[in-house]
């Protein structure tokens, strides 16, 4: 290889863009990090930012500007704040890819800029998708930008087609651990706690994803995700639950076979392959042994007491700003939920009347979905304040 990767990392300090570094840090023959970007945790970017030494660092947090910039006095690195920087930053010169691991909705505009600069996109925010799928693949297209999915899911699906793009799909199944809660009864969910949510079975997650994955909304999101990423119809797409986590998808194709990719669940290797696809760079990554998963199992997952699932389906059917007003009101929801002002429950229950009261418009504008977001948390907040 003549040239590393410039790689700009929005969203360093959360859980996948900790696991990016460490896939960055082990390939410096391959890689070179050129951004890294955070919304608050000042205390770890700048750790960050002297341990791996990027060309420039934006920190979300204005009030954490001035701590940053600090900190940094004396390294070679510029140091900027707030979301006009960070939407500057990805158009960069040295930049060739974009890791999007923010979390939630503010993934979406810096996603835009760096598609509109040309940039390949490693996607890990899958709201971006979830929020305006018809308006990101749209603007992809005519860029000619690449956008290589990071969810562990959705990674699954694409090494499944390398090699296959000619062939048509007849359907794709997403592969979900079933979280903390699976097996539970909505009665049994009445009674569930904060820090049982919090446990996930098999992955190490951020707590919004943690949340979401434990209500199945997670597995709702991804969904809608893949509905844009694969040009799928809904009834192509289902959902299995497997609680080892071994097999992390598969798709059906129209002669009948099926193809898995599978291995242990770790974030890193689907990072890495989105960073680096088309080549698999050779890694020291535990590897799996057959002996220690003698049973691998798979049941229907449980639409009547996991309710998001169906809701998700149902917004992807609608199109237009459906689906971003429920990304609205599940980031508000779990917020209430993290800050012990909701029950379990009360998340599913709060985004459904969310949905059912804003407006959806078809055929969206990019303000479209600004001022859908923005109603939604707004009708949301409301109902919370009953």
């Amino acid at each position: 290889m003549s040239e590393k990767i410039g790689i700009a990392i929005l969203g360093s300090t959360g859980s996948i863009g900790t696991q990016a570094l460490e896939v960055i840090e082990n390939r410096p023959d391959y890689f070179d990090l050129q951004v890294l970007t955070a919304g608050k945790n000042a205390d770890l970017l700048i750790e960050q930012a002297k341990k791996y030494q990027p060309n420039t660092v934006v920190i979300g947090d204005e009030d954490s500007y001035q701590k940053v910039k600090d900190a940094l006095w004396g390294e070679n690195i510029h140091v900027y704040c707030g979301e006009d920087a960070l939407c500057q930053v990805v158009e960069a010169t040295n930049v060739h890819t974009v890791l999007t691991a923010l979390v939630g909705y503010a993934g979406l505009k810096p996603t835009i800029h760096a598609i509109e600069a040309g940039k390949t996109i490693a996607l890990a925010n899958k709201e971006t998708l979830v929020v305006a799928g018809e308006f990101i693949t749209k603007l992809a297209k005519e860029k000619g930008v690449n956008i290589y999915p990071v969810d562990s899911e959705h990674s699954a699906i694409f090494q499944c087609l390398v090699g296959e793009f000619h062939n048509p799909i007849e359907k794709i199944y997403l592969t979900a651990s079933g979280g903390p809660f699976r097996g539970f009864s909505i009665s049994d969910l009445q009674k569930v706690t904060l820090e049982q949510a919090l446990k996930h079975p098999n992955w190490s997650m951020g707590a919004k994803i943690t949340i979401d994955s434990a209500s199945l909304m997670n597995k709702g999101l991804e969904v809608i995700e893949a509905k844009w990423l694969f040009n799928l119809k809904p009834e192509q797409i289902d959902v299995i639950v497997h609680p080892q986590s071994i097999v992390h998808s598969l798709i059906q194709f129209q002669d009948g076979s099926m193809k898995a990719q599978m291995g242990l669940p770790d974030m890193k290797l689907p990072i890495q392959y989105a960073l680096s696809y088309p080549n698999r760079l050779a890694t020291n990554f535990p590897r799996f042994n057959f002996m220690d998963y003698p049973n691998l199992t798979f049941e229907a997952p449980n639409r009547e007491v996991f309710k998001n699932l169906d809701l998700a389906y149902r917004v992807m059917d609608e199109l237009g700003t459906s689906a971003c007003a429920l990304n609205a009101a599940n980031e508000v929801a779990v917020d209430a939920f993290l800050n012990k002002k909701i029950s379990f429950l009360e998340i599913g229950e709060l985004n459904e009347t969310v949905v059912n009261e804003t407006k959806n418009i078809l055929n969206p504008s990019y303000q479209d979905y600004v001022n859908s977001d923005q109603n939604a948390r707004e009708k949301a907040l409301q109902l919370l304040r009953k």
